[in-house]
């Protein structure tokens, strides 16, 4: 799962397909994503001192992670991520479509570093 919190997406699946947006936060145990402004829904609230008007709330809810995309900032279109290990030997995110980095994802170990 190389989907973070902050990264651009794209929804593949669902009512919301097509837009483009950014993950707000992460589940990993149940594999789902809050993405900005998709999959939003009506909650309904009761008079309370929270919320003195009462009424109808819309917010976001979670989605499943196969129902989007990450977007490469580099190139600009929806691709897989993969994991690679660099000359360091620090692991990061790539773009399968051009290879560039998308970030590190475990510091460098002496290890994994090419001589």
């Amino acid at each position: 799962m190389l989907i973070r919190t902050g990264d651009t997406v794209e929804v593949i699946a669902g009512a919301d397909q097509g837009t483009k947006s950014r993950v707000i936060q992460v589940d990993r145990e149940n594999r789902k994503a809050l993405v900005e402004n998709v999959n939003r829904v009506y909650k309904h609230v009761k008079r309370s001192q929270k919320h003195p008007q009462g009424g109808r709330l819309s917010k976001e809810m979670p989605i499943q992670l196969s129902n989007v995309m990450y977007i490469c900032e580099s190139c600009g279109v929806r691709s897989r991520l993969g994991a690679r290990f660099t000359d360091e030997g620090a692991k990061e995110r790539y773009c399968k479509k051009c290879s560039a980095s998308a970030g590190e994802i475990a510091p460098a170990r002496a290890a994994r570093a090419n001589k």
